[in-house]
């Protein structure tokens, strides 16, 4: 039987949860706002499935990402809350 954590470092674990957050924010930025305008230009000399990639990113693209971020997000913050104890 496994014991309950006396203490939970909340400062360690909240410090954890922003830079995890910040992180998927910064991905999810960068394929929505980067790979759909700022890089279309660059990106539309490549194809999937006959459209242009920038395209691709704009219209679906920047949408998968999201919901893989999710996902691991989800995944993520499970090992953290196990981490440290919290939810518990």
């Amino acid at each position: 039987m496994s014991q309950l954590p006396t203490e939970v470092d909340k400062k360690g674990y909240w410090r954890a949860v922003v830079r995890l957050t910040l992180s998927l924010l910064v991905i999810w930025f960068a394929v929505s706002y980067g790979a759909g305008i700022l890089f279309r230009d660059l990106l539309d000399n490549f194809s999937i499935g006959g459209a242009p990639l920038g395209f691709w990113f704009a219209q679906n693209g920047a949408i998968y990402v999201f919901v893989v971020l999710i996902f691991y997000y989800c995944r993520a913050m499970n090992r953290l809350e196990k981490k440290y104890g919290v939810g518990v």
